[in-house]
C-alpha cells in the first residue's frame, strides 16, 4: 500500500501538545502520544494512545475538548485525510481496533485486574519482549495511568506495590551500586517488567489439579 505525500517533518518534546489542523491529521512517525478530552470541572479521561503508524486529529473526534498530548519526543508529519485509498482505510481500521481495545479494558470491573490489562496492554504496544516477560518503559505517570482507569493516583500506587508483592510485575529500580536486569534498555530505570504467566503446572491450582488427577488414576 502506497503511503500519501508527507510534508516536512516536525518534532515535539515530552507533555507538548500537537496542534489541530482542521481537515487534516497527524502521522505518527515517532514516539507516543495521548488523546485526551475533560470535562467543565477538570475530570481528564484519555481516550487513546497511539504510537509510530497511528494518525491522530481533530477529523476522527467529536469530542471537544480535545487534545493531543506527547508522553515522549515525538516526531510527526502533517498529511491531508483521505479515506478512499486503501493506505489510510487501514490506518481508520488500526485506530477502531486500538480505540476498541483500550475502551475494553477500561471496562474491567475489577480495578487490580484493569490495571494489570493496561500495563499488559501498553507493553504489547510499546514495549518489547524478552525471555523474562515484556518490559514496558515509563510512559505514563501514575496519575495518567489513573486517569485512563477512571481511578485515583492513590489507588493505581498502592495496586501497583500490591502486584509487585505478588509477583505480577517487577519495577526496575536503580540504586547506587546495583545493576538493572539484563532484560531492560539503557534509560529504562522505572520501567517495568511484565513476566510471562506461569504454566499451569507451576501453580497452587495447578499442583491440585495434578493430584486429583493422579488419585483418579491411582488402583
Amino acid at each position: 500500500m502506497l503511503r500519501p505525500q508527507l510534508s516536512i517533518l516536525q518534532t515535539f518534546g515530552p507533555k507538548a501538545s500537537l496542534p489541530p489542523l482542521g481537515d487534516r491529521v497527524w502521522l505518527i512517525e515517532q514516539g507516543i502520544v495521548r488523546s485526551l478530552t475533560w470535562t467543565a470541572d477538570g475530570q481528564v479521561t484519555t481516550t487513546g494512545l497511539w504510537g509510530q503508524g497511528d494518525i491522530v486529529g481533530s477529523p476522527l473526534t467529536r469530542l471537544a475538548p480535545y487534545q493531543m498530548e506527547c508522553l515522549t519526543p515525538v516526531t510527526v508529519t502533517e498529511v491531508a485525510f483521505d479515506s478512499q485509498t486503501r493506505y489510510w482505510q487501514q490506518l481508520l481500521l488500526n485506530h477502531l481496533w486500538y480505540s476498541q481495545e483500550l475502551f475494553c479494558v477500561v471496562q474491567i470491573p475489577c480495578l487490580a485486574e484493569r490495571l494489570l490489562r493496561l500495563l499488559h496492554w501498553l507493553a504489547n504496544r510499546f514495549g518489547h519482549q524478552t525471555p523474562e516477560g515484556a518490559v514496558l518503559p515509563p510512559l505514563l505517570t501514575h496519575k495518567q495511568l489513573s486517569e485512563v482507569l477512571g481511578s485515583s493516583r492513590v489507588s493505581v500506587t498502592r495496586l501497583l506495590n500490591s502486584l509487585e508483592q505478588q509477583g505480577q510485575l517487577v519495577r526496575f529500580r536503580k540504586r547506587r551500586g546495583e545493576n538493572l536486569p539484563g532484560c531492560a534498555m539503557p534509560g529504562s530505570s522505572r520501567a517495568i517488567l511484565l513476566p510471562h504467566p506461569k504454566p499451569l503446572s507451576d501453580t497452587f491450582s495447578g499442583r491440585i489439579l495434578a493430584g486429583v488427577a493422579a488419585q483418579q488414576t491411582a488402583p
